[in-house]
């Protein structure tokens, strides 16, 4: 299994220049379409819509209704049949576009199945 080349989090904030989102990322992304729901566990609203992207720290998903940033949330993404469950946290929110997800935590069931995933995606390049 290859492993995906992490980038030190501290050369970024050493950096002078403000690190855009994109140059936060620690983990390779890959396009993958999955159904999304999304429910904010303080507040009890719904997201729904369609990844565009998933990575093993996370995803964005595309929605024109997104959570608030920071809110926390349990998320399932169905695809192929599959569903895989995941508590995350909205880093960036695009307004009527959709919002970006940091994994927090994956049951093990959950983490061998984006890991199998990725996998997949991988070998598909």
């Amino acid at each position: 299994m290859s492993k995906a080349i992490i980038t030190p989090r501290a050369s970024v904030q050493n950096s002078p220049k403000l690190a855009g989102v994109r140059d936060r990322r620690y983990v390779l992304r890959f396009p993958f379409v999955s159904q999304a729901a999304v429910v904010d566990l303080d507040l009890g609203t719904r997201a729904e819509g369609k990844t565009s992207d998933l990575s093993l720290g996370g995803c964005f998903v595309c929605t024109t209704r997104p959570l608030v940033l920071k809110a926390r949330a349990r998320m399932t993404l169905t695809h192929q049949g599959e569903s895989l469950e995941a508590l995350v946290v909205v880093r960036i929110v695009k307004p009527r576009i959709g919002m970006g997800l940091e994994f927090l935590d994956l049951a093990d069931k959950h983490s061998a199945i984006l890991s199998r995933w990725i996998e997949q995606l991988r070998n598909k390049r």
